[in-house]
């Protein structure tokens, strides 16, 4: 399997890959979002999140550091076309998404 993999702090998604993801996530929406204890520092709400792809997309577009990690992608990240993504936690995740046992 080819993987290209992109250093989120050094190149953070912008809006519109992050609606992107959000769109084709498998899961919940929320799921992209750490609650952390920056998220908690923050007093943010989880529940503010909960389907809310607009509120996520905003928030992880601003605070790049409370996106969830890791995050699988299928798709071409760099064109606008729809995009199929997986949070890879529990790590089983991970193998499902890429078509494995684990």
């Amino acid at each position: 399997m080819e993987v290209d993999i992109v250093l989120y702090m050094k190149e953070p998604p912008d809006e519109a890959l992050l609606g992107r993801i959000a769109g084709g996530l498998e899961g919940p929406v929320e799921d992209l979002v750490r609650k952390d204890s920056q998220f908690k520092k923050l007093d943010l709400v989880a529940d503010d999140y909960v389907g809310n792809a607009d509120a996520v997309v905003g928030l992880l577009a601003r605070r790049k550091a409370l996106l969830q990690r890791p995050v699988l992608v299928r798709g071409d990240i760099r064109g606008d076309g729809p995009l199929q993504a997986c949070v890879g936690r529990p790590r089983e995740k991970l193998y499902e998404f890429m078509g494995g046992g684990g």
